[in-house]
């Protein structure tokens, strides 16, 4: 009788408290984070991911865009381990940097994206603040233009760009749209379409530039067509933002790789500039970046850098000094700054060479498509032109790996194995 009632209570419990119960097993028995999806994973670290698995000696990795020697190292500036011997030499502190940064590298890191006889420093209407490298810079931008540019929402960016730029600006809650930039018939820039777009951009937005060595395709408009393009955004009314990520590391001279910024300010543009000495000083984990914005007189560039240090102080504080004091140094220091000259020079002139020695090769091979487009381009990354289901065989049949749209690192290339890519290109594209 009594097992009867206990039988008898229980099911009532159950039925009336099953809510309840299955709330409970649900807490215990789950996490708080069951609703999260798996995230796609990213492509170029993807690629890397898959050449670290490879057991073929011969493989090469043209993802990653980071320099290496002739021997597929990574390299650190002379001038750099100079910087740092200095810098230790000097005993100092490690005391927390101001918000906007180390002041004598905002002071260099303007003067070299802008020139030292700027008009713009001279009249003290520009506000540089340090970032963490080029991706910072970009989402401190973004952020900016999310809070104070509200006229319009739109960012224009070249089609294609920089895979990064989509998520930091959507993130900062500005809309994204595109124009015409790269001619996969040429493996060039559209230079006619991009004006087509560019002149039917509603006033106003923002569009974005690269100022050298285009990120992926390695496709830089011409000075002449600079100026064509800068006479029409100034009809447009647009506000112009420039990522310079490879000033110096693009062609081996910083003022030529400076000259699009420079003359935009020089036509009367109001810009927004991202710096980045990753590349160009090999200073990748240093994360050593700076951000300017250019304004109409003194008074309004110090506004303007209350509202930035307002907006980096939740975010990250203040930037790292290491990497700064670095850069720093280099290019306050006469002799150290004409040895990193000599020597982003010679990085430049390496990249451009296995550029050359892979057209060189795929001839020889018997290749008789056109690669000029390959020498043409500039910088760390080349599009090749390779489809999707070549690049698939080269990667299956030859351990060659990079992104499914054709674009390879060219600083992975060496005089070792440029002829053993071009053997490869040349059988997957015959």
């Amino acid at each position: 009788y009594n097992l009867l009632e206990l039988i008898s209570f229980l099911s009532f419990f159950f039925f009336f408290y099953r809510p309840a119960i299955f709330l409970c097993f649900h807490f215990f028995l789950s996490s708080w984070w069951t609703e999260v999806q798996m995230g796609p994973p990213d492509p170029i670290l993807g690629v890397t991911e898959a050449f670290k698995r490879d057991t073929n000696s011969k493989k090469m990795n043209l993802g990653v865009g980071a320099y290496r020697d002739d021997n597929g190292k990574p390299y650190v500036l002379s001038c750099v381990r100079k910087a740092e011997a200095l810098i230790a030499s000097k005993m100092l502190d490690k005391e927390y940097l101001p918000i906007g940064g180390l002041g004598d590298f905002n002071k260099a890191c303007a003067e070299l994206a802008l020139g030292p006889d700027s008009e713009v420093l001279k009249s003290k209407r520009s506000i540089t603040v340090q970032t963490i490298s080029g991706t910072g810079s970009l989402r401190i931008g973004a952020n900016f233009l999310s809070r104070f540019h509200t006229v319009a929402r739109d960012v224009y960016l070249p089609k294609p760009s920089w895979g990064n730029h989509t998520p930091i600006f959507r993130d900062a809650g500005m809309q994204l749209k595109a124009y015409r930039y790269y001619d996969p018939a040429t493996c060039g820039f559209d230079f006619t379409g991009a004006l087509d777009d560019v002149s039917k951009i509603p006033e106003h937005s923002v569009i974005m530039l690269h100022a050298c060595a285009h990120n992926p395709t390695g496709v830089d408009p011409r000075p002449e067509q600079w100026k064509e393009l800068s006479a029409v955004i100034k009809k447009r009314k647009l506000l112009v933002f420039f990522d310079m990520a490879y000033q110096g590391f693009a062609s081996g001279d910083i003022d030529r790789d400076a000259w699009a910024v420079r003359y935009f300010l020089e036509q009367g543009h109001s810009v927004l500039l991202s710096q980045s000495f990753a590349k160009n000083m090999g200073l990748y984990g240093e994360r050593v970046g700076g951000f300017t914005v250019v304004c109409a007189d003194a008074e309004e560039a110090k506004r303007v850098e209350s509202q930035l240090k307002i907006l980096i102080r939740p975010i990250y504080s203040n930037p790292p000094m290491n990497g700064a004091r670095i850069a720093s140094t280099i290019l306050s220091t006469p002799e150290l700054r004409s040895t990193w000259l000599e020597e982003v020079k010679g990085m430049a002139d390496r990249i451009i060479k296995m550029r050359e020695m892979l057209v060189t090769n795929l001839k020889k091979e018997g290749s008789t498509h056109n690669w000029q487009h390959v020498i043409d381009q500039i910088g760390m990354f080349c599009f090749t032109g390779l489809k999707p289901e070549q690049v698939e065989r080269l990667t299956k049949e030859f351990s060659v790996y990079m992104t499914k749209d054709g674009r390879i690192s060219v600083a992975g290339v060496t005089s070792g194995n440029v002829g053993y890519l071009a053997h490869a290109i040349h059988q997957v594209t015959k």
